[in-house]
């Protein structure tokens, strides 16, 4: 079992001192008996508000519910604020997401009785070693079950959003939900329509974030949550593919996502990876092995934007999904496609996009059975992106243009411009400190006093060490990426 931090027993402990009880409770508990470290620390207590900001003047009270912040001064941020609670019983829920009422409790029992899980409903007083476990929590903990506290029906009315939060729980801790509270959910999955949709996309981030996420919305999908909220993706759900697939397009987009999980790649990638093929039921025509699914990136990226922005997503979240689903089909065949092509998609994508692109269709490749992530035109395709993102060796490297070198030599446009410049540039690229305006200037009115066969055999040699360093770089990204 993990330790708890010093400063939270420290808290425990005055709030003891000072004759009141205090438990530790919640996740928090929940994770400790895991003995997986917890992501924050809350603490309720008979104290209420005011009592509680005596005995830590470091503190803060800014809500309806009684929470004050006590400031630790820790380095971790999980402690460096801890919320202590009164305990408190919540009134009925006319809103199915807020009680209409706040009422503090004289005992742990009416606290515990309010919360939404058993294994969220544990008390734990560390200093005397006691825990409270009215509702069989640590079984529950032990057998991996999600249960509500009590009546089911009665918790998820009173707040909707707890329906939600049982899918997450099931998906974080690869924990099973309990028959009745299944059944409950089933029954009330309707009423999720009452809940904010910034709460609801809170939540589904979460199940996104946790390493078994395509677990999770196929129980979003039994439990008719996943309809209440995001209806498009089920359109998925049986659509047979073609002769290139053999999963289902449903199939296909879970499976795309649990790789984008496995490789550990963030929520935009993930979230591109799961809505990448949300478009092919819209755009299927024909049926069997040689039905097409035409435009279906197209029409997948205009329903990811609606999707997210009903769901409050920040707007550039939803340009860059949707940008990576609009364009993760482009074409690359290792001798077809030229670089101009390679460079106007990174121009459309944007240089700091493009590993992000390839990662979705690598989830694309994984997601339709093939048994290689990269095969060798997309290991071409990285180095091709890499060598046109590179700076490449040239004239443009330097801190001075053609029509300065001119006005310094008071010439016309010619062959001694391109000369100079190429004299410098191999000058630089032996010492990339006389990369400086100054001396650059003082080196071209130097060149401008030397003969044309004199200057373009200087910049000839100065062509030949760029070609050949040009050349190292090229073989350097190639061995990188394994290719030819």
């Amino acid at each position: 079992m993990k330790k708890i931090p010093n400063e939270i027993l420290e808290i425990v402990k005055k709030l003891h001192e000072n004759s009141y009880e205090a438990f530790l409770v919640g996740g928090c508990v929940r994770d400790y008996l895991r003995s997986v470290k917890p992501k924050d620390w809350d603490i309720t207590t008979n104290a209420k508000p005011a009592e509680i900001q005596k005995i830590f003047p470091a503190s803060f009270y800014e809500n309806e519910y009684g929470t004050v912040g006590v400031k630790t001064r820790a380095e971790d941020d999980s402690i460096a604020v801890v919320e202590v609670t009164p305990y408190r019983i919540e009134e009925k829920y006319s809103d199915k997401r807020h009680p209409d009422s706040v009422e503090f409790a004289k005992n742990i029992s009416d606290d515990l009785k309010r919360r939404d899980f058993t294994i969220n409903a544990i008390a734990y007083d560390p200093e005397n070693e006691k825990i409270i476990d009215e509702f069989e929590g640590e079984t529950d903990l032990k057998k991996k079950i999600i249960r509500a506290v009590g009546v089911p029906e009665e918790r998820f009315k009173e707040d909707a959003l707890r329906m939600m939060r049982a899918v997450r729980f099931a998906a974080e801790l690869d924990f099973k939900i309990e028959a009745k509270t299944e059944a409950a959910i089933k029954k009330n999955s309707g009423a999720l329509k009452l809940i904010s949709k910034e709460r609801i996309r809170d939540e589904f981030i979460k199940i996104l974030k946790s390493e078994r996420p395509a677990f999770g919305i196929e129980i979003l999908r039994k439990l008719g949550l996943l309809n209440e909220f995001l209806p498009e993706f089920l359109e998925g759900y049986e659509v047979e593919q073609n002769l290139h697939h053999i999963y289902t397009v449903w199939e296909h987009n879970l499976k795309a996502l649990e790789y984008a999980v496995k490789e550990g790649w963030p929520l935009d990638v993930r979230m591109a990876a799961f809505l990448h093929d949300v478009g092919k039921p819209r755009s299927k025509r024909g049926e069997g092995k040689y039905s097409t699914f035409y435009g279906h990136d197209a029409i997948g990226a205009k329903m990811a934007s609606q999707i997210l922005s009903r769901l409050k997503f920040p707007k550039e979240f939803i340009e860059k999904v949707v940008k990576l689903i609009r364009y993760h089909l482009f074409y690359y065949n290792v001798d077809e496609v030229t670089e101009s092509s390679v460079r106007r998609l990174i121009s459309k994508i944007g240089p700091e996009d493009m590993e992000d692109l390839i990662r979705v269709r690598i989830c694309d490749r994984i997601g339709s059975g093939v048994p290689k992530a990269e095969p060798y035109k997309l290991r071409h395709f990285r180095f091709m992106v890499e060598k046109l993102e590179r700076d490449p060796i040239s004239v443009g490297m330097l801190k001075i243009r053609g029509d300065e070198v001119m006005k310094i030599c008071k010439i016309e446009p010619g062959p001694r411009v391109g000369w100079i410049l190429s004299v410098l540039l191999d000058e630089v690229l032996d010492d990339p400190k006389k990369n400086d305006k100054q001396l650059l200037e003082s080196r071209v009115l130097e060149l401008s006093k030397i003969s044309d066969k004199e200057l373009a055999a200087l910049a000839k040699k100065g062509q030949e060490k760029k070609l050949a360093l040009e050349s190292e770089e090229i073989e350097v990204i190639k061995k990188k990426h394994y290719v030819k």
